[in-house]
């Protein structure tokens, strides 16, 4: 028999958690045919032996509600195994959208997620204006993976409400209704479920809180009975659990389950200011399980961390007036212009938070930034913070760090982790990864390409975790199988015949991570960061490589999924 690609002789980590052992697998018209000893031929064949074979990883939270209409290859996740995304999340995205209110939901998604304003006004085709009609213009490209959306509520509100969604003002009955058919359209034409947010960190760059802050739970349940009329889906969300705490406001989260029957995803860190919240609310999600309730976490297997540097968008004196004089020059330019006394001077005297744009700035502490290397370390230990360097050089913290982003070229930069860091330990992470109700997750792909590279959680939960006693198998279910089925596909996440042909061929002792660099690639001249890996010998995308060696052959076999 001939097969369109049979790999010989792999170490098979199936995605089910179980032993990996030896195996041949072939391939026939996209889907895996024979696990085991294959006597017949390939039209491609691939060595596999020495090498781990693993389904494609699915990714359950990512952005690329933008990048999607314009790029076919969703980088930075598909050089990472991602073979599957779910993007819409956080309740920010672009239908249903009015051409009254595009400007709006751009301004939105650049303050939320990072995405700059004139990336999207020329990258959007604006081809759409309903959810269903976004979903055809997504399924009108090809691409290096799959992806699936999420309605995003934020959109949803402002195209019911108006301005009374950006407000903040409580929905009314005729309104619920409305965007409860929308959902319901939504998720008939395909989408996964829908996302929202309840935190006050999603602002646009003006300072505007997201539309969905302040939604009523009637409005939730609306929501999630959108989805049961639509034929199902999730219901995905991120709040900062103080209404008035995780209890009360876990509560709102339970009562929309039971009364939707609909399964809740929520984003769970450990935040530095708030130490005990996270473990509360790990503990809530279990009894929600153990009560039937399908209420599942999702946590970050490293830091959330920020990047700063002058080849991104934030450093920690972009607020200051001398700095802002020279932020247009290239970042060589300015950091010689830095090195100049009288700017250095100046610069050190001015306030570095009022006149900063970057809502995230307060958080930032000396003692929690880090000077970040090549190859990165994402677990920098204590006394290699900027307050540890500066305390052994007799100078002040902001003194030290001035002089290291101004070196050279303007290329250094600062690693600065603001959840599941507090103790300087992954301790937090490590607790969630021994929960099986919790989902590894929030690499944001495709968002935050200023100062956020995590794109690159798959490869780094492969590379640190098994030495720290959890099993590779265990690892691989939790980002195959385990995300499949909470997006609901059963036709992928496990190496075996009848399933999707999505695979990875990992040499496991060559991977690593590269540092990330700027890319300035985008619509407009836009710029992003990358981080590249090592160790993917090949992905393959329904029987189809579209990856060797972490360089793209251009295959392009991905396709927009819709739920049905």
């Amino acid at each position: 028999m001939k097969h369109d690609l049979v790999i010989r002789g792999g170490h098979v980590v199936d995605g089910t958690g179980t032993p990996g052992f030896e195996a041949d697998v072939a391939i026939q018209d996209g889907e895996i045919v024979q696990v085991g000893t294959v006597s017949g031929s390939g039209r491609e064949e691939i060595d596999a032996r020495g090498l781990m074979v693993t389904p494609g990883f699915v990714d359950i939270h990512t952005h690329y509600d933008g990048q999607a209409v314009w790029d076919s290859h969703l980088a930075p996740s598909s050089i990472h195994g991602v073979t599957t995304a779910l993007m819409g999340n956080c309740g920010v995205g672009f239908a249903p959208c009015r051409a009254a209110d595009r400007e709006t939901l751009i301004a939105l998604m650049e303050g939320v997620e990072d995405i700059p304003g004139p990336v999207l006004h020329e990258g959007l085709s604006w081809s759409w204006e309903s959810f269903p009609e976004y979903l055809d213009a997504l399924e009108r490209k090809e691409r290096d993976i799959d992806i699936g959306a999420l309605l995003p509520h934020g959109a949803l509100r402002v195209h019911v409400m108006g301005a009374r969604a950006l407000e903040l003002e409580n929905a009314t009955r005729s309104e619920i209704d409305a965007m409860r058919a929308l959902t319901a359209e939504a998720v008939a034409a395909g989408a996964f479920g829908a996302s929202t947010s309840r935190t006050i960190s999603h602002k646009t760059l003006a300072g505007d809180p997201t539309p969905t802050l302040k939604a009523q739970e009637e409005e939730l349940i609306g929501l999630a009975a959108g989805l049961t009329e639509g034929g199902g889906g999730l219901l995905e969300m991120i709040s900062d659990w103080n209404t008035p705490d995780p209890a009360t406001e876990f509560a709102i989260v339970r009562r929309v389950a039971a009364a939707s029957g609909r399964p809740i995803l929520f984003s769970l860190t450990a935040r530095h200011d708030r130490t005990e919240a996270w473990k509360e609310l790990l503990a809530l999600s279990d009894e929600a399980a153990a009560n039937g309730l399908d209420i599942r976490p999702v946590f970050p297997p490293r830091p959330i961390g920020i990047l700063l540097g002058l080849v991104g968008s934030q450093n920690p004196f972009s607020g200051c007036p001398s700095y802002k004089e020279i932020a247009h020059l290239p970042p060589k330019v300015r950091a010689a212009a830095m090195r100049d006394p009288e700017r250095r001077r100046k610069i050190l005297s001015e306030d570095r938070v009022v006149g900063s744009n970057f809502p995230l700035i307060t958080r930032l502490s000396w003692a929690r930034m880090f000077p970040f290397g090549d190859p990165p370390d994402y677990a920098p230990p204590r006394e290699k913070s900027l307050e540890a360097h500066a305390e052994r050089t007799g100078q002040k913290p902001e003194d030290f760090t001035y002089d290291y982003l101004a070196e050279g070229d303007g290329a250094n930069f600062l690693f600065a982790p603001l959840t599941n860091f507090a103790d300087y330990t992954l301790d937090a992470s490590a607790e969630c990864m021994r929960h099986r109700n919790a989902i590894i997750g929030l690499s944001d792909g495709g968002a935050h390409v200023g100062f956020i590279s995590d794109g690159s959680f798959p490869t780094f939960v492969l590379m640190h975790w098994p030495s720290r006693g959890f099993r590779i198998e265990e690892l691989v279910r939790r980002q195959t199988s385990d995300t499949a089925r909470a997006m609901g596909l059963r036709d992928r996440g496990v190496v075996a015949p009848g399933l999707l042909a999505d695979l990875n061929i990992i040499a496991r002792d060559e991977l690593g991570l590269e540092a990330p660099r700027m890319l300035h690639d985008l619509p407009a001249g836009g710029k992003r960061l990358m981080q590249g890996s090592r160790g993917y010998r090949a992905t393959i995308k329904r029987g189809v490589v579209t990856y060797r060696n972490g360089i793209a052959t251009g295959a392009l076999p991905g396709k927009l999924l819709r739920r049905h």
